[in-house]
């Protein structure tokens, strides 16, 4: 018990603030299907006098799509971050925060279209209206949904998959950028030699040859 205990406050403190307050609108969310969301009035006839009986139903009380689905909704978000603690690696198409800013608006759509349909129960002179509960679970899919929003916002990253390639290294502000080789073309120049320096300066020199005069004429 006490191994459990101590992951599960490890994979809370690996979330971010974004990520718990998506997690607690979900656990907020599935404890809000215990409250009262129907109200059902039946009459009967005690004595051969018409009574109304009324009775509080909970979301689990009615099964159908739309509270199945509220359920899922709320289990799917605990998963997803349950699995991001984690550390699994895998991507959601936009990104986990548009996943459950989705998520939040979808139960908010739903409750609302309960307004309209309610549940059906058996009885001709049954009526079954809202009560109290479904609207704090009403109120708590718009905070599941501000989540989301929360965590789009924030970039909160995803987990890096063990095979991926490691970033590039980024130098450092006080660091020069390291030195690029020269792709240039090579350009030779030639040095100058210094006076007296040269080679052939005390080398034997060969004196002209006299310039040749021919004899006088007699």
């Amino acid at each position: 018990m006490t191994g459990v205990l101590g992951r599960i406050v490890r994979d809370w403190r690996a979330l971010s603030s974004e990520q718990r307050l998506a997690a607690i609108a979900a656990i907020l969310l599935l404890l809000s299907m215990l409250l009262p969301w129907y109200r059902e009035s039946d009459t009967v006839v005690v004595n051969g006098r018409a009574d109304k009986v009324v009775d509080s139903l909970n979301a689990f009380s009615v099964y159908s799509f739309i509270e199945a689905a509220i359920f899922v909704v709320a289990i799917g978000v605990l998963a997803l971050l349950w699995a991001r603690a984690e550390r699994k690696a895998f991507h959601l198409p936009g990104g986990d925060g548009m996943v459950i800013l989705g998520a939040g608006i979808w139960v908010m759509f739903l409750i609302f279209y309960r307004q309209f349909d309610r549940p059906d129960r058996h009885g001709v002179n049954v009526d079954v209206s809202v009560n109290w509960g479904i609207f704090i679970a009403f109120l708590l899919g718009a905070l599941l949904a501000y989540a989301g929003y929360r965590i789009r916002a924030a970039h909160v990253p995803e987990p890096v998959t063990d095979d991926a390639p490691p970033p590039p290294d980024e130098p450092k502000a006080d660091e020069p950028p390291p030195d690029k080789p020269d792709e240039g073309p090579t350009v030779v120049a030639r040095r100058r030699r210094p006076p007296g320096d040269d080679p052939f300066e005390d080398q034997l020199s060969f004196d002209e040859p006299a310039e040749y005069r021919p004899p006088p004429r007699r």
